[in-house]
């Protein structure tokens, strides 16, 4: 069994995601192990051969983004699932905690999506109400776009537990803009992480889907702004490449909006991308497709 932490260090001009991707592929042939987990993000899967999975476990890798913040160039490289990711990442960054959304319907592989959306026709959580969850989970309705959201308020569409940001232990919950604001001023700390993986998702307290990012940490050093992103679990054939995309463009975005509050950030350029993965899979029906006509 590999329980490893499998390092790499590309940060040469030289080395792209791509050849990451391809070398990661050479692992899963020569190192991953058959793994039959008893759910699938709630669902049980005992009883499908389908759903075994082969498993490199603690997979790790940091790639150097050489200041280039030209995005043609990383969807050329990481070759996401185009235009869906470039969609979905603006529906993530739109300042409203929207749940469904839109793009979960053009997802390539969301065909099986609509299973998990509720009586109302939400999802228990997705990405807009985590970047933005001061508020998220108050409307009684399905939202798809921030205009529609912004028009539900006002006519009181609130759940029971009133209109008020969400309260923590001690403190209002904290959202992607107050990472920024706190990362442009204070860019060398330690500090300015952003978290996915709530409490609730402990356990069975919720139950179902569960999210498969951690979290996001923001640092910049010797004038780059590094991101460090932790997964729980990542699907190498379906997710991947979407999940590194995303994360870059989400960099890149938190660049863009720390030199509009802070000039000094002018000069600070895009620095690396470490990427931890606790479980990176590959079910056994992908596994056979990708035998025959290699990665994506």
């Amino acid at each position: 069994m590999n329980n490893r932490i499998i390092p790499f260090n590309y940060l040469s001009g030289r080395d792209t995601f791509t050849r990451i991707r391809d070398h990661t592929w050479n692992l899963f042939l020569s190192q991953s192990h058959r793994v039959h987990t008893e759910k699938w993000q709630g669902v049980d899967i005992s009883a499908r051969p389908e759903m075994v999975s082969y498993e490199l476990m603690n997979y790790t890798f940091t790639h150097g983004l050489r200041g280039i913040e030209d995005l043609q160039h990383w969807r050329d490289d990481i070759q996401p699932n185009l235009p869906w990711a470039d969609n979905h990442f603006l529906e993530r960054v739109c300042g409203y905690p929207i749940n469904p959304g839109v793009e979960w319907q053009n997802w390539p592989w969301g065909e099986s999506a609509d299973n998990f959306r509720d009586k109302n026709g939400m999802f228990n959580h997705n990405y807009m109400e985590r970047y933005w969850p001061k508020y998220a989970g108050r409307l009684k309705e399905p939202t798809r776009t921030p205009e529609e959201y912004e028009n539900r308020v006002p006519w009181g569409h609130w759940r029971s537990v009133g209109v008020g940001p969400h309260f923590g232990i001690r403190n209002d919950y904290g959202d992607l803009d107050d990472l920024i604001q706190s990362l442009a001023k204070n860019p060398l700390s330690r500090q300015e992480w952003f978290p996915i993986f709530h409490p609730e998702d402990v356990g069975e307290v919720v139950g179902g889907r569960k999210p498969c990012s951690l979290g996001y940490q923001f640092w910049v050093r010797g004038g780059r702004l590094h991101i460090y992103y932790p997964l729980r679990s990542c699907d190498f054939f379906r997710h991947m490449q979407d999940d590194i995309y995303l994360t870059v463009r989400l960099l890149l975005w938190v660049l863009d909006r720390c030199r509009e509050i802070d000039s000094t950030w002018d000069t600070v350029k895009p620095g690396t991308f470490t990427m931890h993965c606790t479980s990176l899979h590959v079910f056994a029906n992908d596994m056979v497709q990708m035998q025959k006509e290699g990665p994506r």
